[in-house]
């Protein structure tokens, strides 16, 4: 039985197609349809990914990646795979450069290192808090997921498929964020925080919530 659970805990939750905002606002020529087709990419890839995983008796992506490792996967996958189907944008080719999506022929050879056009991706397993390296004014759109993490063997939790729970985006000004600085000897990455306003626009502007 534990061995079939995990057989089907391979088999990433499918999207659901009236789950999607027809109200939502998006920039850049996006469309709820174009975060629809991504993420029936990435379930796509990770279910395929990880029954093959399974036939070789290895653990699941997300059973044996660290969860922020795992979470940078999902949202790098949408990155790459939302300019397929939305030509208004392209991923930033600038290494690490900021936003992870800009408009398609606004900077040379498509690569900034920052600008405040474009829309910053996040995959996160939380329903808020969302982080960030500084308080940002850009669009941010986050995917929030759920699935089984390295450590759930030892809180004995089961195996379960993952999902995509909502899909949310909006324009953040600096207002929008907490900034959590350091002291001269910390070694604390340096981070900023959506805070409670900046989570209710997103939420409000939601493009996907399998709830619905």
């Amino acid at each position: 039985m534990p061995d079939n659970l995990e057989a089907n805990a391979c088999i990433p939750e499918s999207i659901r197609t009236d789950g999607f905002n027809p109200a939502c606002r998006l920039p850049y020529d996006l469309t709820g349809r174009h975060v629809q087709r991504a993420m029936e990419s990435f379930v796509d890839f990770l279910g395929f990914l990880n029954q093959q995983l399974h036939s070789k008796g290895l653990p699941r992506l997300e059973n044996f990646l660290m969860p922020a490792n795992f979470s940078s996967i999902v949202g790098e996958f949408m990155n790459l795979s939302i300019p397929q189907h939305c030509p208004g944008l392209v991923k930033n080719r600038y290494h690490n450069g900021h936003p992870d999506l800009i408009p398609a022929g606004m900077f040379p050879n498509d690569r900034v290192q920052y600008t405040g056009e474009g829309i910053e991706v996040k995959g996160s397993r939380h329903s808020g808090g969302w982080q960030g390296h500084n308080p940002e004014m850009v669009w941010l759109m986050v995917f929030h997921f759920d699935s089984n993490t390295p450590n759930d063997v030892y809180k004995k939790i089961g195996s379960k498929p993952f999902r995509f729970i909502a899909v949310y985006a909006a324009y953040l000004t600096k207002e929008d964020w907490n900034f959590s600085g350091r002291s001269a000897t910390s070694r604390r990455t340096i981070t900023a925080s959506v805070n409670q306003h900046g989570v209710e626009k997103l939420r409000a502007n939601w493009i996907y919530r399998s709830d619905q």
